[in-house]
């Protein structure tokens, strides 16, 4: 059973507000990614574009208004963000449940031709280390030949000193960002979860798996390793603020 658009727009509206917590300059990174896609696929009748770890569409429905001829995937592994997606953002993507970095996921996409940029925005951050080398090698077998994987998430420095620094530039800018009365993370699935209109969407969340952590963050350099091992010719920062960066990776 689904749920009504009033109960959908309300979730994730609380939800764009939570995540200003925890992303700096958050629009701004969003309209950077967009920058990135948009210069990736100049010249396309109809560019293809898979997002890794949608939650509940808040960048797949930017780029849906930034490029409207664009096809959009959007994919990630619980059912509770996927069906506010699915309702409130209906036709900005086509929405798939996979576990990304597991055996198969980048065939659950069910994609018909090879996709011009993967893109993620604050999410891959928890995958395990060796669930993203999958993730990534998998991503540069789905695109073309000059195709973009662009990822905005945090980035530590590498060398204490340099990690420290950007850590605290980064804090005190979200510091002084205003959330007002938004809830945090822990606080926002809380509340959902009390929702009864919800309740189907988090008993399919209780049977999932839950996801692994990370044992600490990966260093900027280690991502840039990972990412050329898994076959992208270059890499680089086209934005950062802190330890928030967007990364970008070609094939």
């Amino acid at each position: 059973m689904g749920i009504s658009m009033a109960t959908a727009e309300a979730w994730v509206e609380r939800w764009e507000r939570q995540q200003q917590r925890y992303a700096i300059d958050r629009e701004e990174r969003f309209d950077v990614i967009a920058d990135v896609v948009e210069h990736a696929t100049a010249g396309l009748a109809r560019p293809l574009l898979v997002e890794l770890g949608c939650g509940p569409g808040s960048l797949a429905s930017r780029l849906a208004r930034r490029t409207p001829n664009a096809e959009i995937v959007a994919v990630d592994r619980d059912p509770v963000l996927l069906e506010l997606g699915r309702t409130h953002h209906a036709d900005a993507a086509r929405w798939v449940e996979a576990v990304l970095g597991d055996a198969g996921w980048a065939g659950a996409l069910g994609l018909d031709r090879a996709a011009d940029a993967v893109v993620s925005s604050t999410a891959l951050h928890c995958l395990p280390e060796e669930a993203l080398a999958r993730t990534y090698r998998d991503a540069a077998a789905l695109l073309r030949p000059g195709g973009v994987l662009v990822n905005a998430d945090h980035f530590p420095s590498d060398g204490a000193l340099c990690s420290r620094l950007t850590a605290h530039v980064g804090r005190r800018r979200q510091e002084a960002a205003p959330v007002g009365q938004a809830l945090d993370w822990e606080s926002w699935w809380a509340a959902a979860a009390r929702d009864p209109e919800l309740a189907d969407a988090f008993a399919q969340r209780a049977l999932r798996p839950a996801p692994g952590d990370p044992d600490e963050p990966l260093t900027l350099s280690r991502h840039v390793r990972l990412l050329r091992a898994a076959g992208f010719r270059q890499v680089c920062t086209v934005w950062q603020y802190g330890q928030s960066r967007v990364l970008v990776a070609v094939t």
